[in-house]
């Protein structure tokens, strides 16, 4: 009972989408749609993000020394539910636009952000595995990010837009 209340409460706050990417240990890009993304320093600046360890891609993120968290915008719904399904990572990745970068790590291409990260600690927390990393390369472009609320994705009601 307290596990579906959990998941009602969590289902109404709102949260942006990410695609986490690297590359598994023979060099093929693997990733994934998180909204368990977040801040945690700035000196060093530091980020996080969780996987559950019953995901098929958790063993190859375990053994990655660096990953790249991609912020998504308000268009790029359909890459999110294609990184969430159950395709193969090399369908995945033949279903988006992506480029690698000077470290080697898969970007999805035109991302409110990419921060690209080197592995700073990994803590076991119950189901899943909390990622640390800590921030080498910065992407940005001015766009509009995705939002995931309620189980639905969508961007920012016209009144929240900058004027």
């Amino acid at each position: 009972m307290k596990v579906d209340i959990f998941k009602e409460a969590m289902a109404n706050y709102p949260t942006g989408i990410s695609i986490v990417t690297s590359n598994d240990e023979q060099g093929n890009p693997i990733g994934l749609t998180v909204n368990s993304f977040a801040s945690v320093s700035l000196d060093p600046l530091l980020i996080l993000w969780s996987i559950d360890n019953r995901v098929s891609t958790y063993e190859a993120f375990k053994k990655a020394d660096k990953f790249a968290v991609n912020i998504l915008a308000n268009d790029q719904a359909e890459i999110a539910k294609l990184f969430a399904s159950s395709l193969s990572n090399q369908e995945r990745f033949e279903g988006c636009d992506w480029n690698s970068s000077a470290y080697q790590l898969p970007i999805i291409k035109n991302a409110v952000a990419s921060l690209q990260c080197k592995t700073f600690q990994q803590v076991q927390a119950g189901d899943h595995i909390i990622f640390i990393g800590e921030v080498i390369e910065i992407d940005i472009e001015k766009r509009q990010p995705l939002l995931y609320h309620r189980r639905k994705m969508g961007g920012f009601p016209e009144s929240f837009h900058e004027s």
